[in-house]
This record gives C-alpha cells, structure tokens and sequence, in this order.
C-alpha cells in the first residue's frame, strides 16, 4: 500500500524536474537519488545489526534498477514463481519464495530460481519437502497479533486468515529439520508494531525458535520513513539474533522506494457539475490502484486540500468508470488544459498493479537521475494492450 497524504517531499525541485522532463504522459518517473537514501539507510541498518534485507518485488519491481539495489540488499523475495524468476535474472543474490500454496507443475521452477523456500502449511511442506534438498526450508506462522489499523483486507492476523500456522495447529514433529520461520504482519508500521508482534512470537512459538537457522520478519516495515525508530528495531533484531542463534531477515517493499517516484500526468479537460472536475490523462483505477483499493489520497506537488488554497478541482480520469476519482485538491492557481500535474511517492505499488482497464495506455517509466538527467526506460503500445487479451 501507499503511504497516506502526510508525505511531504524532501527535495520538491525534482517533483518540479519530472514534470517538465517527462516526454510524455502519463509517465512514472523514478527518483535515483531517493532511492540511494533509502538505500543508504537500509544497508546501515544491516551493518549495524548483522541482519539480512530483501526487496519485496510484489510492491517494487521496476528491473532496471535492481543492479543498483543489489549494490545494498542481499536478494529478494518473491510471491509466485515469476517474481522469484525476477529476481534471480535481474538482481542476483538470494532468492526467497512464499506462496500461500504452489502449483506442482511450477514446483520445478521455483526451486531453480528460489534459495529459501517458505511454505504456508504442513500438508504443503509435506506434499514438496521431498523435492527440496539443497534449498533452506521454512514455514510460515500466524502468531494471532494484529497491530494494524488498515482494516482485514490488509491484516495477515485477521480472523479466519489462510496466511501462516496458527500455535495450536502446529505440528511439532513435522517441523524437525526446517530450517526457518515466517511471519508477515505489518503494514506501513513502526518498530513499535514489530516489538509488539515479537512478543506474541515469541510466547506462542518460542519453543521452536531455537530450532531455527533462520526467522524472517516479513514486510510492512516503514524503515526510511523519516520518523521511524530505527534504534528500537535494531535493538530488536540483535536481541532475537543473540537469543536465539538465528540469521534475521527483513522484507519491506515500500521502504526501498518510499517517497522515490512520481507520476506525472497532463489535464485533458475541466468540466463543471457542482465543482471544477478536471479529466487527467492518468486514472486511479489504471495506474495507481491503492487510491481506489486502500482508499487513500496521494500527495501532489504544489497543491493544497480542498480549500486549502484558492481553487479546488476535483482530479477524475479519462476512463468511463464514475468512481474513478483521484481526489479533491487545491491550487493557488486556476488550471488549464494542458496543464501538468505530479503526484508524488508513485514507485510504490503502482508499476507493479496498473492495468488497460478501458484501453487506456501503460504510462512510460522512467528515471530522474542523480546528475539530474532524464531517461526514459520504457513505452508501452497497443500491441501491451492486445497482448493481454486473445
């Protein structure tokens, strides 16, 4: 997910440089140089706590990055068997592999690409176990702790969930001889979350940990966010580590490239119906879904909440879909077609989920270097859009 609206940006002069760079829109434009901060931060946190941190490729997967990444992280993770391809192809390093359930036709893939392997019960550890030798083995565990306010869609630990081995249905016997635990159940949170969520590991699973080569702490960790308490999660992972003898990872996907992108977009139109609407060239539905599936309002460069400033416009899409609505925002200036406009923190979650819905085109990609040039990575057609289809 995107973070909320409280995003401010700490360099605007890029926001202002993508839009004025930009060849075309609707085009999503990778910050480099927030990248490398958020980089710079995630390696010292390894280095200060010995711990392992992977690139999350379900929230950030935009390739032609990854042998900058690769400079800092130690590998990635993957959902299915084409992310773990991804990953070994593009980024090297270590592969680690979590599906809720794996297709035996695709087993023998994933083991060519994937290192570690985590299953999400015993009955899929036990139909795959035998398939495995050579690979680093674990399960995932749902220690019941839900410390979210995202609401069920987005909480591993809600009732009912499908996602990880609850305490009572562990099966002991079957875990001799795995090496590793999974838990994921963050969300844009902070160390207090994770401290909070160690605590119900730890009373529930304890018992098992010594066992482990290895525990992963799943995603949904806010490290580069600027108010993160990065000294409490240091101080956890070395606590854990020096208890338990274990190799701690980390998996965030938001935190590689939080704040790191834009998506530059051109107002095709303004209509009036009670309020000024302006019809954009970029839709919330197509290419930046979290708006409408969170729901939540993304930060724009230069502009304000409803009234804040002189004039309000309502940012619609050009798609046919009536809820397909950006939000309200301010500006101190009236807008006019052929306008641009930047939405900010668009690495996230958007190249990785947008869609044709409606024909409508893929935005560009690309990168706003550090020397302050602009390269346009990629451009889609008709052709990405018939592909689809058959």
């Amino acid at each position: 997910m995107n973070s909320n609206s409280s995003f401010v940006s700490d360099s605007k002069s890029n926001a202002l440089q993508a839009m004025t760079v930009t060849a075309a829109t609707p085009a999503y434009v990778l910050d480099e140089a927030k990248l490398i901060a958020n980089l710079e931060i995630l390696k010292d946190v390894q280095q200060r706590t010995g711990c392992k941190i992977l690139l999350a490729q379900k929230a950030f997967s935009m390739f032609s990055v990854y042998p900058t990444i690769a400079k800092y992280l130690c590998g990635t993770t993957a959902s299915g068997l084409y992310e773990a391809r991804l990953g070994k192809e593009e980024f090297g390093g270590e592969v680690h592999i979590y599906s809720p359930a794996y297709r035996a036709s695709e087993f023998p893939e994933v083991l060519r690409y994937s290192d570690h392997i985590v299953f999400n019960s015993f009955a899929q550890l036990a139909k795959f176990r035998g398939q495995c030798a050579g690979k680093s083995i674990g399960i995932r565990i749902n220690p019941e702790c839900s410390t979210q306010a995202h609401g069920d869609i987005y909480d591993p630990c809600a009732p009912y969930s499908r996602l990880g081995v609850t305490a009572d249905q562990f099966d002991a016997k079957a875990f001799e001889g795995v090496d590793g635990i999974h838990f994921h159940t963050l969300c844009e949170q902070d160390a207090d979350a994770l401290q909070t969520t160690l605590c119900a590991v730890e009373e529930k699973f304890g018992q098992y940990l010594k066992q482990c080569k290895w525990v992963n702490f799943g995603g949904g960790h806010h490290i580069t966010k600027p108010s993160y308490d990065r000294k409490l999660l240091e101080e956890l992972i070395v606590r854990f580590q020096e208890t338990y003898g274990v190799t701690v990872y980390l998996e965030p996907g938001e935190a590689i490239a939080l704040q790191a992108g834009y998506l530059v977009t051109e107002v095709m139109d303004i209509v009036e119906n009670g309020m000024k609407i302006a019809v954009l060239d970029a839709s919330a539905a197509c290419h930046m879904p979290d708006v409408l599936e969170m729901p939540y309002r993304p930060p724009l460069y230069k502009s304000g909440e409803r009234n804040e400033k002189a004039y309000t416009y309502r940012l619609s899409s050009c798609t046919c879909l009536a809820g397909d609505i950006i939000g309200d925002y301010s500006f101190d200036h009236p807008l006019s077609v052929g306008d641009r406009l930047c939405f900010e923190d668009m690495a996230i979650y958007s190249m990785v989920k947008n869609n044709t819905f409606n024909g409508m085109p893929l935005p560009d990609i690309g990168i706003l270097r550090t020397d302050g040039s602009y390269e346009r990575i990629r451009s889609f057609g008709y052709q990405d859009f018939k592909e689809r289809l058959s």
